[in-house]
């Protein structure tokens, strides 16, 4: 079983960056569709970015223009750069296969107004 293993959350002010980091163990890593997913205080768990295997990128209408999820198939990851963060974006974050797996701990983001 491939586990993912979430890194790079943290607090930072509006208008601040972060970049997650997703390691995954295990080689299916790599013939799979992967995604950032994410669940703000008191909402529902939602997509913000996936990418295929191939390479192709999708984003959640409300992080486009300021987010980018990008994978290294030789170094098992996944990474989402976030940058002008706004309060909204606050939240739980998750990597996780698309459509997603069990779900790992993932790494809270904070951004303070």
């Amino acid at each position: 079983q491939v586990q993912l293993v979430e890194s790079g959350g943290g607090e930072v002010q509006t208008g601040g960056s972060l970049t997650l980091s997703c390691e995954a163990s295990g080689n299916l890593f790599e013939i799979k569709s992967m995604a950032w997913y994410r669940q703000p205080p008191g909402k529902f768990r939602e997509l913000v970015a996936g990418l295929t295997k191939g390479g192709s990128a999708s984003y959640n209408d409300a992080v486009k223009g300021r987010f980018t999820i990008s994978r290294d198939n030789a170094k098992n990851t996944v990474s989402l750069q976030m940058n002008s963060l706004i309060p909204e974006d606050t939240g739980v974050y998750w990597c996780n296969f698309y459509p997603p797996e069990p779900w790992g701990q993932g790494t809270q983001v904070t951004v303070s107004s």
